[in-house]
């Protein structure tokens, strides 16, 4: 007779959990799957299946969900900037696939405009591409030649640089050379506005927004270019080969973006003002408090409440209210100023709110 299942928890590793009031960073771990995804991913657990047929499956599913050609789940956004990248330089040909990342004779320039750079171009210069600048839009066509492989645009940036995304899709089609979009903690609405200015495919996190699995991200776009990509990943042997989604991601992401076309996005809105509302309450009955809603930008896109005072009259740093947070039980991670806070309500839980606004509260009455 099998007893009770035994397993560890952060705890029983000396591991302190915490409250996110940052956002969807990856180094406090992004989102909490949703329940459907946790259960997707438990039933996919328990049985075997062909990957090259569920992604097939997936692929054409997420299509109609996401009202475009194709959907590829990859293991994170960094992968599908990987993988896509590797697709543009070797499409299917085994040996060019077999050949990375050395990309001697293969055309592998990537053009970006330089308010585009970041520190996930690893992700793509790992393919062996090499990355040229373009800034304006005489400079991308004076460089595009038989060399091109790729445009790369990042999302949080499209409203920065000289050249817009339809620019660089247009541009972009007239040499047969496809446009990547990065947009990773952005949400992945339908029908997709980067796939509508002409890029080719865009990438998500899965453990973003959609609240899908750590471990997995979501591309969009042209069937072809996507199903490319695929091949040069895992389960295939090529470059990508190390960045396996297994069968319980793929379902896990699938929930994921079953439940995007499901959720209320309104009253999640609504349900993160009223939680900002909460701290507001507790830190204006302090000394020269000033409270601020600032609102998103493309990623972690949620309300912000920034908390501000005059030291001279409340004396302590936002940095060192930030600390005691941190320290604290439970753990809370907030982003910190000099004199200041700011509190992102998108990865709050149920009542955290109210378990902030004490701590805050019990911090700040001390001083």
């Amino acid at each position: 007779m099998s007893g009770p299942l035994h397993y560890p928890t952060y705890e029983s590793l000396g591991v302190r959990p915490l409250v996110n009031a940052k956002g969807t960073y990856t180094i406090i771990s992004g989102s909490l799957v949703l329940p459907e995804v946790r259960q997707a991913m438990s039933e996919a657990s328990k049985r075997y299946v062909n990957l090259d047929e569920l992604m097939e499956a997936v692929g054409a599913r997420i299509a109609e969900i996401m009202q475009c050609e194709w959907g590829l789940v990859t293991n994170g956004c960094a992968a599908a900037l990987c993988q896509v990248t590797a697709a543009c330089i070797a499409g299917t040909d085994p040996e060019k696939m077999a050949q990375l990342p050395s990309a001697t004779g293969l055309r592998n320039e990537v053009l970006v405009q330089p308010s585009h750079r970041h520190v996930y171009d690893h992700a793509v210069r790992m393919t062996g591409a090499k990355l040229t600048e373009v800034e304006t839009r005489q400079d991308l066509e004076a460089a595009l030649s038989d060399r091109t492989a790729m445009l790369l645009v990042f999302g949080d940036a499209a409203e920065r640089g000289q050249i817009t995304v339809a620019e660089m899709a247009e541009i972009g089609h007239q040499h047969g050379v496809p446009t990547l979009v990065d947009a990773a903690a952005e949400r992945p609405d339908a029908p997709n506005w980067y796939l509508e200015q002409g890029a080719d495919a865009v990438g998500y996190s899965g453990g973003k927004c959609l609240r899908g699995p750590q471990a997995a991200g979501l591309v969009l776009g042209r069937k072809e270019l996507l199903q490319a990509a695929f091949l040069n990943a895992a389960p295939h042997h090529a470059l990508a080969r190390p960045m396996k989604v297994g069968k319980e991601e793929i379902m896990g992401m699938m929930a994921a973006v079953e439940q995007w076309g499901l959720r209320d996005h309104q009253a999640e809105w609504t349900e993160w003002e009223r939680r900002l509302s909460v701290v507001s309450a507790v830190v204006e009955k302090f000394p020269s408090v000033q409270t601020q809603i600032h609102q998103p930008g493309r990623s972690n896109v949620a309300p912000t409440l920034g908390i501000n005072w005059d030291q001279s009259k409340l004396v302590i740093g936002g940095a060192d209210v930030a600390a005691q947070l941190a320290e604290g039980e439970p753990r809370i991670e907030v982003f910190s100023s000099e004199n200041g806070f700011s509190v992102n309500p998108y990865m709050m839980e149920v009542d955290e709110e109210q378990i902030l606004a004490d701590r805050i509260n019990e911090i700040i009455s001390a001083v």
